[in-house]
């Protein structure tokens, strides 16, 4: 009897560890969407080409923001930002992370990137083979 109270409470305690989910919050804006922009596209192709931005403010509606953000088991894994920034109903330029400047006109358009894209990773150099030696 008392191997049953003392498997009962076992279970009981393992039962209330709390699980924490996964949550992600926000706009997947990828690479591949940004690079779709240009300087000068009008709100309807910016919101075509990124979606529905998270935040419209009305006091700044020349400005768009695309908020991401990943927790995992309660730890903020991954947040991501862009701001469009529009000026007389065209596309201005683009602020946030991960913005690669070449791709999104940063010359013509004022494109500001607050944090360079990921450059590739390299490949891992292999070592040259050794040839098996020739015996006489």
């Amino acid at each position: 009897m008392q191997a049953f109270s003392i498997v009962v409470v076992a279970l009981l305690v393992v039962g209330c560890t709390p699980y924490k989910l996964d949550v992600q919050q926000g706009n997947i804006v990828t690479q591949a969407m940004l690079a779709k922009l240009q300087p000068g596209m009008t709100r309807n192709q910016v919101r075509f080409a990124l979606g529905t931005p998270l935040v419209m403010d009305p006091f700044h509606s020349e400005r768009w923001d695309y908020v991401y953000h990943l927790a995992k088991q309660g730890v903020v894994v991954e947040q991501r930002r862009i701001v469009v920034v529009f000026k007389d109903d065209r596309l201005l330029r683009i602020e946030g992370e991960g913005i690669p400047p070449a791709k999104t006109g940063a010359a013509q358009a004022d494109v500001k990137a607050d944090t360079p894209a990921a450059a590739p990773q390299e490949k891992p150099q292999e070592k040259p083979q050794e040839k098996p030696q020739e015996k006489p």
